[in-house]
């Protein structure tokens, strides 16, 4: 079996936490000690980039607090205490680690709905609430998934002493899980709330590219940086990308082909859907009912990932196609959006209470290509399908 560190939020044996993400995971035990036998609730709420570590720490202090609640004596011997994620990836690794550590149950760990449905029915409160990848947290009524209510952090704030939560605005993909900072301070506002922001970038190799990334998905277009230690090139055909991408796999290991939701799909139905990249042409990645990551399994190597399967995981290199929702204007030398592009229909879903959602949704794709280019630790591959953005990408990297 692949190592579970591999790509995912758990470090490996002989890893340790950085210096800010110790500081973190004390300042989350100090807060779960302060407050856990309070009867008013407390929000802990962790901010941070893409790959700036977040989850890693989240899962150290999990480790920590479960430690601590299967104690046979101590202050938190005995706490209820969960781990929620909204992402059936990340649960399903979360789920491997509880197999592999006597601290751990498999139903410490659950998906928001499960969690609030069981414990509004049972009529009580856990102990302490951690929250992966909250931003994934539902802001509207959700039949298909069983929720009912009008938002998934309100009804969690309601069942939980202590809740950290980790969020980052640059990482809402769908409409049903947009979030505001206004809406996040209103829903909150009843609450005790301490802020922790996350700095360092532990995935991208290198600040340069970071920055440039940073300024890309802004719609601002930069000359390319050509670092030492990362290597970050632009191919004017699909075809050469994803060969380098199979010669880095088999050199490296954790190298895949990912790209931007342009090119159509549906999940049932059991059609092989195809993303096309100049002469390359590929299928899209395919439900996942093993419990290994995506970019774990070798077969996906002939595949092309989306952010579905792909957000929360590391890449060692990353080929990412850029579809034809993403264009550029000569005359501003800027990026554009074409919402009627992008075909994440479930993405876009009606929100009756959102009178205009046009900026709401160039926001999703933007934030779905902030996590796709942020993907790889030291390598970073582009391929734009629309000829003009091509073309100004292709000048940018000489």
């Amino acid at each position: 079996m692949p190592d579970l560190a591999q790509s995912t939020f758990i470090l490996p044996q002989d890893a340790t936490l950085t210096s800010e993400q110790s500081a973190l995971e004390q300042r989350i035990w100090a807060f779960i000690n302060d407050n856990h036998n309070t009867t008013s609730t407390h929000l802990l709420i962790i901010s941070g980039d893409a790959g700036a570590g977040k989850s890693v720490v989240l899962d150290a202090a999990f480790a920590q607090l479960q430690k601590a609640a299967r104690a046979t004596s101590g202050e938190l011997a005995g706490t209820d205490n969960k781990l929620l994620v909204n992402h059936n990836e990340m649960l399903k690794i979360y789920k491997e680690i509880a197999g592999t550590k006597s601290y751990f149950r498999k139903k410490d760990f659950m998906k928001p709905t499960p969690f609030i449905n069981a414990y509004r029915k049972a009529g009580k409160r856990a102990d302490v609430v951690l929250i992966d990848e909250g931003h994934l947290l539902l802001t509207m009524p959700d039949p298909y998934n069983k929720f009912r209510g009008h938002n998934q952090l309100a009804d969690i704030l309601q069942l939980a002493r202590v809740v950290v939560l980790v969020f980052d605005f640059h990482q809402l993909v769908k409409l049903k899980s947009f979030w505001t900072p206004a809406l996040l301070k209103r829903v909150t506002r009843d609450y005790a709330v301490t802020h922790y922001h996350l700095t360092e970038q532990m995935r991208v190799g290198d600040a340069a590219v970071n920055d440039w990334i940073d300024h890309f998905v802004r719609g601002k277009m930069l000359p390319l940086p050509h670092p030492q230690h990362f290597d970050f090139q632009v191919f004017s055909d699909g075809q050469p990308m994803y060969d380098l991408i199979q010669r880095r796999d088999a050199e490296t290991g954790l190298s895949r082909m990912v790209a931007t939701a342009d090119y159509p799909f549906t999940v049932l139905g059991g059609k092989t859907w195809y993303v096309q990249a100049g002469s390359l042409r590929l299928p899209w990645d395919k439900i996942n009912f093993t419990d290994r990551p995506w970019a774990q399994r070798p077969e996906t190597l002939h595949e092309v990932g989306s952010i579905y399967t792909i957000q929360g995981f590391d890449l060692n290199y990353a080929g990412v196609i850029l579809g034809p929702s993403l264009g550029y204007d000569p005359s501003k030398d800027r990026l554009t959006v074409d919402l009627a592009q992008y075909q994440d229909k479930e993405a876009f879903k009606k929100r009756p209470d959102l009178a205009d959602t046009t900026d709401a949704k160039a926001a999703i794709i933007m934030n779905a290509i902030n996590i796709l280019l942020k993907r790889a630790k030291h390598g970073l591959y582009l391929y734009a399908a629309d000829p003009a953005l091509r073309q100004r990408l292709l000048q940018l990297a000489k």
